[in-house]
């Protein structure tokens, strides 16, 4: 699946988890998937804990990372 693929998987709903980056409008917050893999779980580990994600899931999840990392300047706004 190519990465603009996986991008779709990633849904954003004002009525599911107050709008965060979920995965496929469940209740799977992109940033929890990020910490588990980040504290070393591998992709069958989660998906054993988890039954309802599918690789993609997780893949789709690494690619919103990286397109979220891929700014070019952060701009700090002074305050009112």
């Amino acid at each position: 699946m190519e990465k603009s693929e996986l991008l779709y998987r990633i849904t954003m709903n004002p009525e599911i988890l107050f709008g965060k980056p979920s995965i496929r409008n469940m209740r799977y917050p992109v940033s929890m998937i990020l910490d588990l893999l980040s504290a070393g779980m591998t992709n069958e580990e989660i998906l054993a804990d988890y039954p309802d994600l599918e690789l993609e899931d997780i893949q789709a999840c690494l690619a919103f990372a990286a397109r979220l990392a891929n700014v070019e300047s952060i701009t700090k706004i002074k305050a009112a």
